[in-house]
């Protein structure tokens, strides 16, 4: 857990230096790229776990409610965060 603090304050002292750069107009794509590598790699690890595809249909319903309410409860904390920090005070 450290070294993840580590990486992340690293990453911010880098950024903080290298933010005039045109290095950092392309990191949105390389984040991006490196996302959605990431993401194959879990989907490769799930299709390989032979229980969890086994118990798929039991546990779907489990997973589907555990979305809908982590989506809607970041989508309300963004619109309550927008609200009261960034909408203009006179609107």
């Amino acid at each position: 857990m450290l070294s993840i603090f580590a990486f992340i304050i690293l990453g911010i002292v880098v950024g903080y230096f290298l933010r005039n750069s045109n290095l950092v107009k392309h990191i949105g794509t390389l984040l991006t790229l490196v996302i959605m590598i990431l993401l194959f790699f879990l989907g490769i690890s799930v299709g390989g776990n032979k229980q969890l595809v086994n118990n798929f249909v039991n546990i779907g319903w489990d997973a589907f409610l555990l979305t809908i309410g982590g989506t809607l409860g970041s989508v309300l904390c963004a619109w309550w965060v927008y609200r009261k920090f960034f909408k203009d005070k006179n609107e």
